[in-house]
């Protein structure tokens, strides 16, 4: 029979599959049809581009400018082989300029293009392929004027194809793929995730003079759940609405720095308890720091006042509904083990040291912008 020890072991490599995973990405694609004359803009991660061409020719771990500008012809190809733009027929892209901007979570090369499409009238098509074929989490984020009318869209390995009516706007459709996306966004967020769990690894426990013992009924354990989910969800919902609403902005890097050093902290409280029965406000307090870490995916594409409203309220229901989904397959399984030894020193303590370590972790690649394991 398999020991707690090794199950830790085998814990640890499953938790660090993903954290070793190249990390997900978007891209910002912002388009301007009128008639049949398009222009955009493009902004694509540094970091993105060097993983599919390799920009980085000396191998210093910085890209200069030099070396982009010396690929400036190979990035253009590569990022508008994966673009498609048809109005009665494919519509041409020319790239015009090459620049670089900084954004949240680092330098993105900007492609500014123009196209001349068959027609002037009629439905645009947009297919969208970039890195799916490398990273199956990248993810495109699309707003679209149309002859006056604009839309909002996610490009994603399964609606890599769009098409866009120059007529209407789909609400329902755009309010869907932003919902989908807050789930995804939590699902493969695993700072976020590994925050959550340490606050609720120790829900169906009670402190007693002589150590941890498990909660009497499955109620106890789901209050206090309830407790610290509603401050968690209220807290990010109210900075995830500020920072995509242009109301309130953090640094990328001290906000990413903060939400590490909040796993480290909800960590150690299941080993030295620093906060015992006031998980609810820790859940809250660090709730609003990760509200600006969802906001950055919203923000960064500056979609327009009554566009951003609707994909700011399907995307947070995503966040929720994706939240809920691990408490709820989390909850019973760990209520289920909670008088054993392996959940008491494997899960709780052994499994929030190795938590606590990895948040250390990214602890320090944040704060002093060094690559320890992430690749």
């Amino acid at each position: 029979m398999m020991s707690w020890r090794r199950l830790l072991i085998c814990c640890w490599l499953l938790l660090c599959g993903p954290v070793l995973a190249h990390k997900a990405s978007d891209s910002y694609l912002v388009l301007n049809v009128q008639g049949s004359q398009v222009s955009g803009q493009w902004d694509i991660a540094l970091r993105d581009i060097d993983f599919a061409l390799g920009l980085d020719a000396d191998g210093s771990g910085d890209i200069t400018w030099g070396e982009l500008r010396a690929r400036h012809d190979a990035v253009a190809a590569w990022a508008f082989s994966a673009l498609t733009l048809e109005r009665g027929g494919v519509c041409p892209l020319k790239v015009t300029q090459h620049q670089v901007d900084e954004h949240t979570d680092g330098a993105y090369a900007v492609l500014t293009f123009t196209a001349t499409c068959p027609t002037d009238t009629g439905d645009l098509a947009l297919e969208y392929r970039l890195l799916f074929d490398l990273d199956g989490l990248h993810r495109g984020l699309l707003r679209l004027d149309l002859d006056g009318l604009t839309h909002s869209s996610v490009l994603a390995p399964d609606s890599r194809r769009q098409v866009f009516s120059g007529e209407s706007v789909s609400r329902l459709r755009q309010f869907r793929q932003f919902l989908e996306q807050g789930v995804w966004h939590i699902w493969i967020g695993f700072d976020h995730i590994l925050f959550l769990l340490s606050l609720l690894l120790p829900v169906v426990l009670v402190r007693a003079n002589d150590g941890w013992r498990g909660v009497n009924r499955l109620g106890e354990a789901g209050r206090e759940v309830l407790w610290v989910v509603t401050s968690f969800t209220l807290a990010h919902s109210i900075t995830l609405s500020l920072a995509a609403l242009g109301y309130i902005s953090l640094p990328s890097r001290l906000v990413e720095s903060a939400i590490a050093l909040s796993v480290v902290l909800a960590a150690f409280n299941n080993i030295v308890p620093l906060f015992d029965r006031r998980r609810w406000l820790v859940a809250f307090g660090f709730g609003l720091i990760h509200g600006f870490g969802f906001a950055s995916v919203l923000a960064e594409l500056g979609l327009p006042q009554q566009t951003l409203v609707l994909s700011l309220v399907g995307f947070n229901l995503g966040v929720e509904a994706g939240q809920l989904a691990i408490v709820v397959a989390l909850l019973p399984v760990i209520f289920w083990l909670r008088n054993t030894a392996f959940y008491r020193r494997g899960i709780l303590v052994g499994g929030s040291l190795l938590i606590m370590l990895l948040a250390l972790v990214w602890l320090a690649e944040r704060v002093l912008d060094l690559k320890l394991i992430s690749a």
